[in-house]
């Protein structure tokens, strides 16, 4: 079982915890997974030792909500469920943003492509998206973000895959084997909560109760509206 999460697990050791509580930043992140021989996978990498957040942690490609994600243009709207997962927590643009994030970051960091690129700006394809579940990083980290953790089939993705440096060793991994590279513990049991969910008939996916994880690894359920 992972250990609770610490300070170090998101953060460079030695950075002192902050005087005052940090308020957490909006982020995203994709789990492009696959299956195949070995069983299911899902696309992961190492961010790099420079990192002030999760340094040599295995990752899912994402990162925080930028501004101009609220109003890009997208190619496809939504799954109605997928919609309704993450307005329960963020307003309507928001959402759109959330999940505008999760592709934009994916193709920054792995090359691999969910939309098309019209006038060299991605419009992303937010069909294929499914919400997993959402995370809130401890509040004596020194960098703090609300992480909503999105999935997609890598089929729907195009590209090839192509690192840009900030996640290296980029692959996909096997569930079913232990990863070689060290996780954060939230990493640990996110991959947990996927398993579990795939392991599910695809028609029970979307009646599964909504969870997140707060604080020191607390598995909580979310309050519905």
């Amino acid at each position: 079982m992972p250990e609770p999460m610490r300070p170090t697990d998101f953060t460079a050791a030695g950075e002192p915890r902050p005087e005052r509580i940090v308020r957490p930043r909006d982020a995203a992140t994709l789990l492009l997974w696959r299956q195949s021989s070995r069983g299911l996978e899902v696309l992961m990498g190492v961010r790099s030792a420079g990192h002030r957040f999760m340094p040599s942690r295995l990752v899912f490609p994402g990162g925080r909500v930028d501004r101009e994600d609220r109003t890009a243009p997208a190619a496809s709207e939504l799954h109605p469920h997928t919609r309704k997962s993450l307005e329960l927590r963020a307003a309507p643009r928001l959402a759109h943003a959330i999940a505008v994030a999760a592709i934009r970051e994916l193709q920054e960091e792995t090359g691999l492509t969910l939309g098309q690129m019209k006038a060299d700006r991605l419009q992303a394809d937010l069909a294929p998206l499914r919400y997993l579940c959402r995370a809130l990083t401890p509040a004596m980290s020194p960098v703090r973000f609300n992480a909503r953790f999105l999935y997609a089939p890598a089929d729907a993705a195009t590209g090839t895959l192509a690192g840009s440096g900030e996640l290296e060793h980029l692959a996909f991994y096997a569930l079913g084997e232990t990863p070689p590279h060290e996780l954060a513990p939230i990493t640990a049991k996110v991959l947990g909560e996927f398993r579990d969910l795939m392991e599910l008939p695809e028609a029970e996916r979307e009646t599964r109760p909504l969870i997140w994880y707060q604080g020191r690894d607390t598995r909580r359920l979310e309050r519905m509206r």
